[in-house]
């Protein structure tokens, strides 16, 4: 495994450029480990509405910075107390949305530690109950990395003001607030440490699970060509906050995989606009089932018949093409104006 060095770099949209950059550059066959700590943000999943998820006027007051990842999932929110982790590979579909594989290295490192993680739900890392890190994938084709939060002594405070917290996801953990369900990892270590110390802690413990660990500095060329992704997208306000479609019908559903939210534009009986939003895992963007819905007509028919063949697990993980289809033109009540 290749460890790549960012320079102490906390600047966000940097950091996930440069991941993004490795990911489609770096040596194919061969394993990375990105290791970064990002100045205050909130990092937002690749299919949420940002002004649905975020505080702006706070993020505005306080300079937050709201920057889109490529992967999906929910917002999370980093500062100086938060490491995140990255582990690139080889595409393998069997990794995909195997969040196990890539994330017990590091509870082990933790149960050393005496932190008594473990993975629990779909993507979580806790610890006594209690969040202390949350991870995701985006893949490629051909490559994926799978990475993760690992609050160590981030201001919890703050991710209840920054962020605005859906009451459907609270209501599915069954907790009355955010701060119960998180926590850091300095709470349960006997031993104060820097996040530095931290941080060295857990890249020696990984150096000691694999052989031939080495380091990778980029070169000056490569650095531009992250610097220029970064000013091309994750600075760009169309990337991290996108559009916002009008609608006439608002239909959205948490399940096992994440919460689905879909907005549709109907006129003349027929869809002409149409976003998805969530917190979903999945491999092929959701844009593809946008644009194979527009200018069909809005029934239950036009719909199955569009998209019963499609392997939903690409798009959103583990549901079946019916569930989704029920979800856009269901008999449940849904937030509609008049089909004009």
């Amino acid at each position: 495994m290749i460890f790549i060095d960012n320079e102490g770099i906390t600047d966000p949209s940097i950091n996930l450029a440069l991941e993004e950059y490795a990911l489609r550059n770096f040596k194919p066959h061969q394993d990375y480990l990105l290791f970064y700590i990002n100045e205050p943000s909130i990092i937002i999943g690749r299919y949420q509405n940002t002004l649905e998820e975020i505080n702006l006027k706070y993020t505005e007051d306080k300079e937050i910075h709201v920057i889109r990842r490529i992967s999906g999932g929910g917002a999370v929110y980093h500062d100086f107390g938060n490491l995140n982790f990255s582990f690139m590979t080889d595409y393998d579909v069997k990794n995909l949305n195997n969040f196990r594989k890539f994330a017990e290295p590091v509870i082990k490192i933790l149960n050393k530690m005496g932190v008594p993680a473990e993975m629990k739900g779909r993507n979580d890392v806790v610890a006594n109950d209690k969040k202390i890190s949350g991870n995701a994938q985006f893949s490629t084709g051909r490559r994926m990395f799978s990475h993760g939060t690992l609050l160590f002594d981030s201001d919890l405070g703050e991710v209840t003001n920054a962020l605005n917290v859906k009451m459907s996801k609270i209501e599915s953990k069954g907790h009355k607030s955010v701060r119960s369900r998180v926590a850091n990892i300095s709470e349960f270590l006997t031993e104060k440490m820097t996040i530095e110390d931290f941080r060295e802690t857990i890249l020696t413990g990984l150096y000691e699970e694999k052989t031939n660990f080495e380091t990778y500095k980029l070169t000056k060329d490569e650095w531009e060509a992250v610097y220029a992704l970064r000013k091309e997208k994750y600075n760009s306000w169309d990337w991290n906050f996108g559009r916002s479609p009008d609608f006439n019908i608002h239909r959205t559903k948490r399940f096992p995989i994440g919460e689905i939210d879909i907005r549709l534009m109907v006129k003349k009986g027929e869809i002409v606009d149409m976003k998805i939003y969530g917190d979903f895992f999945g491999r092929e963007p959701v844009e593809n089932i946008e644009k194979v819905l527009l200018g069909k007509k809005y029934d239950f028919d036009t719909i199955h018949n569009t998209l019963k063949d499609l392997d939903m697990n690409l798009y959103f993980g583990d549901i079946p093409a019916a569930e989704l289809i029920h979800l856009i033109y269901g008999e449940d009540e849904a937030i509609t104006t008049s089909l004009t």
